[in-house]
């Protein structure tokens, strides 16, 4: 088995790439050690020293480093922890835990068809792109014109985040929605 590992836009986190697939279905987010017990794969990751988060999409693994914790010193490890992972037959996720949802909030009421026009945007548009880089901005809410965004894996905590939101998901989304006003994160 071959991982390919890809630098992402935020220094603290580290693409991997086992050349099979992680995720059938949506992504799957580990902002820490006591979220991973629903995931052989992410608990295994948890036990490099150092690492602080793990995220799941289709085909990659994006893991989180602690500042000051250099890539050169954990990297080695988190490879043979997915390798080993990979080579032992155990499931990604623990029976009964995957979750096939967009990965979107729930939203109805007055706004649900603009919420909708959101995450089809979302959903074509962006998520595909944050992918790229190792992460995810799924839904969180409409309310008054702003739309608050969740992101994960590489996109949380990125210092280029900001831009993204404001420069580029946001001019989108109100050029394609005239009645979204703002774009805002929101941590979980």
């Amino acid at each position: 088995m071959f991982i390919q590992t890809e630098s992402t836009p935020n220094p603290a986190t580290l693409k991997f790439l086992p050349g099979q697939t992680v995720l059938e279905v949506g992504t799957a987010d580990f902002p820490s050690a006591d979220a991973a017990g629903k995931s052989p794969l992410a608990s295994r990751i948890f036990a490099v020293d150092g690492v602080t988060g793990v995220f799941f999409g289709n085909d990659f693994v994006t893991v989180t480093k602690a500042d000051g914790v250099e890539w050169d010193h954990i990297k080695p490890a988190i490879l043979g922890a997915v390798m080993e992972h990979y080579q032992s037959g155990q499931p990604v996720m623990a029976d009964g835990s995957a979750d096939p949802a967009s990965g979107h909030a729930e939203h109805s009421g007055e706004d649900a068809e603009i919420v909708n026009q959101i995450k089809e945007l979302l959903d074509s548009r962006v998520r595909p792109a944050v992918a790229q880089d190792g992460g995810d901005i799924t839904f969180h809410g409409f309310d008054r014109g702003v739309v608050y965004l969740h992101m994960q894996g590489a996109c949380a905590g990125c210092p280029s985040s900001t831009l993204t939101l404001k420069m580029g998901i946001e001019n989108l989304l109100r050029h394609y929605i005239p009645e979204v006003t703002e774009v805002r994160p929101v941590a979980v």
